[in-house]
């Protein structure tokens, strides 16, 4: 059937209020059109929808049904247009944004604070990913965008962005304060217990390509799922680890965890934004994009 939509929405109207003149009034309509356009409907749905009384109409079973679907369609076609119609864009809507861990604890935490108190009724919905599953949840659509932290690497139509460059240190407990005088080798580590990610993680293979480059293996003895636990364990003296500075200053500030030098320098490492380039996304995912980019 190729019914018009306007018939739909007078027989909304006149259902939602089960009144002709009063939908008519609505619509800004006669009561003769609206008439019209019902008879019509019915004829072209081959069933009675309305049964006319003195107080109005009432619907029948076919046409309580047939408001089931409408009256949701219609409802799903208002929350658009209020949003879509909004003098500033922002105030409704919603972001996917997908990030690594080290992407949200020394960069993006911020910037999220930020975008939710400048615009409270955009909805955030954040994804804690690893990068490669960051990038790949942008490659399919399912997120607005990434911040992550390299390594990565995308292909087009993806985009990666530099947005901040940070330094990772190496510490340990205070059991290994004397450390704190000495410089050790990328080699003499292997004489300490490590704490690392998993192997299945890109900081594991960057800290892996980084030692065997100095002829060394990367292998630690207590592997952990995020980024965040691996201080606490270094403070409870289970072994050294690398960490990103931002993470680690207050408790070397504190002197919680002691800050050991390295004859090598540890290649620094960027947070980066991942968009997909041709993938249009909406107003307020644009704002926070073009902001974090402004920012950077």
């Amino acid at each position: 059937m190729n019914i018009s939509f306007e018939y739909y929405k007078i027989f909304y109207y006149v259902a939602k209020y089960c009144n002709f003149t009063k939908a008519a009034r609505v619509l800004g309509n006669s009561q003769p059109n609206i008439t019209r356009a019902m008879n019509s409907l019915e004829q072209q749905m081959n069933c009675i929808l309305f049964i006319r009384n003195n107080r109005g109409v009432q619907l029948t079973p076919e046409g309580e049904r047939l408001y089931t679907h409408v009256s949701v369609a219609m409802s799903q076609i208002f929350a658009a247009e209020e949003e879509l119609t909004d003098t500033t864009g922002l105030s409704h809507g919603s972001i996917s944004i997908g990030a690594s861990e080290t992407a949200l604890n020394i960069y993006f935490l911020d910037k999220l604070k930020a975008f939710h108190m400048k615009y409270p009724g955009i909805r955030l919905k954040l994804y804690n990913h690893s990068t490669p599953q960051a990038i790949n949840a942008v490659k399919s659509g399912i997120i607005d965008f990434a911040v992550v932290s390299t390594p990565a690497e995308v292909e087009p139509p993806l985009k990666m962005v530099k947005l901040e460059t940070f330094q990772e240190i190496l510490i340990g407990g205070m059991t290994f304060r004397a450390l704190g005088s000495q410089i050790l080798s990328v080699k003499e580590l292997k004489d300490y217990p490590l704490i690392g990610l998993g192997r299945e993680t890109m900081t594991f293979r960057f800290f892996n390509k980084w030692f065997m480059s100095h002829g060394s293996e990367f292998s630690p003895d207590t592997e952990t799922a995020t980024t965040d636990q691996i201080l606490p364990l270094v403070k409870c003296e289970l072994g050294l680890a690398f960490v990103p500075e931002p993470m680690a200053h207050e408790a070397v500030k504190n002197k919680e965890v002691v800050k050991i030098r390295l004859t090598e320098d540890i290649p620094k490492r960027n947070i980066c934004l991942v968009f997909d380039s041709r993938h249009p996304i909406n107003a307020a995912a644009r704002e926070f994009k073009n902001i974090i980019l402004m920012d950077a």
